[in-house]
């Protein structure tokens, strides 16, 4: 017997209900779309929030107890990574004879405490594990914004989607809300690259993409006006130094593949139009340049984050070092 698998969007109601994986707002996310699932069925409902790391025992027993009026519960547990001893005994009793009308949700967010009770989890067939991996390359995150269109019925071209995901670089978060907004607003319009650059087009991301392109392809004149133009409008230096290290690394990663661009995507968890971009601006470049480059773009990090007394002059020198291919030592 095995638990089933679910990805973060296939929640449902299971008895006890494994929510694993690192990516923290996906799994605040599937906690809060079963109590919301849960009420609508019985506004009854009865919630009660524990935090495994300060769970006392007896407690799962307390709560899942039935009631004298017989409401739903939903037990959400957090903390499960660092859980107390008493928690991994009372929840593997509790395994053994769940309650009925109780749903019990265990967030275990990765490492190895609690693996004792995770294997018992993963081995039960009154489980069911939402999985909430962390998105960390492009295409997971453009299947993100895929299934989220998907979610709210909404239609979105593969232009949109990657002016989407190079918007909100960042915070999944913030993704999610962008994806919500520009649905609202398109109604039944589908979602193009040029809905995407008018709505957003504004962002400081978007900015600094257009900054970190003209000085990776040597322009350097308009790198620095994009730069003034971005830093007039209030774009903080810290994002924009991450650009430049997210561009650096990609050319490096590119740089040092030989082969199909379709085996670079995939073995370099990239999307194949930008390995194709990153080998078009690796034009000019060596690896002498690029090494220098990214040594600069360190150090401005450093200094952008506190090290330095002008983070604005920091990114200005990036840039300059950037757009001349790293041909010129970095300053000190």
């Amino acid at each position: 017997m095995v638990a089933q698998k679910v990805p973060w969007h296939g929640v449902r109601e299971a008895p006890v209900v494994l929510v694993s994986g690192s990516e923290s707002y996906l799994a605040d996310r599937v906690l809060r779309e079963m109590r919301d699932r849960l009420r609508s069925a019985d506004p009854e409902l009865e919630v009660t929030d524990l935090d495994a790391s300060q769970y006392q025992p007896a407690q799962i027993f307390d709560y899942a107890s039935p009631s004298l009026f017989g409401e739903p519960r939903l037990i959400r547990i957090t903390g499960a990574e660092s859980c107390t001893d008493d928690f991994i005994d009372d929840a593997l009793r509790y395994l053994e004879n769940p309650v009925d009308d109780v749903v019990v949700m265990i967030r275990h967010g990765g490492g190895n405490r609690g693996k004792r009770l995770l294997d018992a989890l993963r081995t039960s067939d009154r489980v069911l594990e939402v999985e909430c991996a962390e998105l960390k390359k492009d295409v997971d995150r453009q299947a993100f914004v895929r299934t989220e269109c998907g979610r709210l019925n909404a239609r979105i071209e593969e232009g949109g989607v990657r002016a989407l995901i190079e918007a909100f670089a960042g915070d999944l978060g913030e993704l999610a809300a962008a994806v919500r907004q520009i649905v609202d607003d398109a109604g039944d319009k589908s979602i193009t690259k040029a809905l995407v650059d008018d709505y957003y087009g504004g962002r400081h991301e978007v900015t600094a993409f257009a900054v970190v392109d003209a000085a990776v392809e040597g322009r350097r004149g308009e790198a620095l006006g994009l730069l003034r133009h971005a830093l007039n409008t209030g774009a903080d230096p810290v994002p924009l130094i991450a650009v430049f290290a997210l561009k650096l690394r990609q050319l490096a990663k590119v740089g040092g593949f030989r082969g199909r661009t379709a085996d670079a995507a995939k073995e370099l968890g990239m999307q194949g139009w930008q390995v194709e971009n990153a080998r078009r601006s690796l034009s000019g470049w060596d690896e002498a340049g690029l090494g220098r480059a990214i040594l600069a773009v360190a150090a401005a990090d450093s200094q952008v984050k506190g090290a330095g007394r002008d983070p604005v002059y920091a990114v200005e020198n990036v840039v300059d070092i950037v757009s001349r291919r790293g041909r010129f030592p970095v300053s000190s």
